[in-house]
Order: structure tokens, then C-alpha cells, then sequence
């Protein structure tokens, strides 16, 4: 569908439509569970899966017989149970958590990750223990802790939440979306 919309005209970009390719799907209970394509989100609005809560204004798709809205933000009719979502420990996680930014001197080149609390220690591969940090301040930390190093942390590290995680999935947050992600 939406590679016919970038042909009838609707989108008139591959860019353009890299942002609004992103909807927002939330459980029954209006609390956000993913992010999906329009593609996923008509087919569950068109299966009477998912009520649409936001369209996406001034956009729409069309077909020969019918024009539907862009959605934007939909709700699923059944209550998806699931456990306490709980964000992947990764190299890339954690890279996305800190901002891509080296948590000593701030850089964002020749990036990798480091272990506050070293491991020959006993420093533990834990959300509050690894940061990112650029090589050359990496190898000047050594094996001490930043404090022993004389290199405070521009942040301490924390185990990020789910919500923060679909919140930076997407380089602009809609307006709609933001009372389901909490920014209001």
C-alpha cells in the first residue's frame, strides 16, 4: 500500500516516507506496546483487529475504490498480555541508551563499550556497569575506575525502560503519540 501512495502521488519521497512509515500500536489499555508499519497497522484496522485512536492529518491512502486515513496511533480490541517488557542488554542498546556518545569526553567517533567498575574486579556486564566510551579514552581509563582514572561520567548509567526505547525508535515523536508515551 504504501509503495502504491508514493506512486499515486500521496508521498513524494522515499524520506518522507521513512517518518511516516512509523505507527504507534497500543494494547487495549491505551499503553504502548510497539511501533509498526502503515502496511501492519491497515491490515489489523482493516481485519477489525485494531481501532484507529489517531489519523495522521493531511495524509491518506487511496486505492481505485476507497480512500482511508493515515493512521497514526491504533489500539488493539484485545488485550495483549504480556510480561514486564524488559530492553535486550546489547553493544547497540546500550550505544542508543547513551546517545551515541562517548560517556567520558562526549565524542561520537571510534566508539565501543566500557565497563565502569572493571571486569578483571569482578565488574559485571549489567546495565549500571557499561557505558560507551570512545577507544582513546577507553584504553586511558585502563583498568581503574573512573574515579581512580581522575574521568568523571557525563551520566551514571541506568537500565533504560521500554517505553524510552519505542520513544527513540523514531527520529520525530508525533504530537499524537505523546500522551501514550508520556511526554505530556
Amino acid at each position: 500500500m504504501v509503495s502504491s501512495a508514493i506512486r499515486s502521488g500521496v508521498l513524494s519521497s522515499e524520506r518522507v516516507l521513512r517518518m511516516y512509515n512509523a505507527v504507534l500500536v497500543l494494547n487495549q489499555d491505551y499503553q504502548a506496546l510497539s511501533i509498526c508499519s502503515v502496511e501492519r497497522a491497515v491490515n489489523l484496522l482493516l481485519r477489525h483487529k485494531a481501532e484507529m485512536v489517531a489519523p495522521r492529518d493531511g495524509l491518506v491512502l487511496r486505492s481505485p475504490s476507497i480512500t482511508y486515513p493515515w493512521p497514526s496511533v491504533i489500539r488493539l480490541k484485545r488485550y495483549i498480555s504480556l510480561p514486564y517488557r524488559k530492553v535486550a542488554l546489547s553493544r547497540r542498546n546500550i550505544m542508543r541508551r547513551d546517545g551515541f556518545r562517548c560517556q567520558y569526553c562526549g565524542s561520537r567517533e571510534k566508539l565501543t563499550i566500557d565497563h565502569v567498575f572493571p571486569r578483571s574486579r569482578g565488574g559485571r556486564d549489567t546495565w549500571e556497569n557499561l557505558v560507551t566510551a570512545c577507544i582513546p579514552c577507553n584504553s586511558r581509563k585502563g583498568d581503574r575506575t573512573p574515579e581512580e582514572a581522575n574521568m568523571p561520567l557525563r551520566r551514571r548509567p541506568f537500565r533504560p525502560s521500554y517505553v524510552m526505547f519505542i520513544r527513540d525508535c523514531v527520529n520525530q515523536i508525533e504530537d499524537s503519540w505523546k500522551p501514550f508515551l508520556f511526554l505530556v
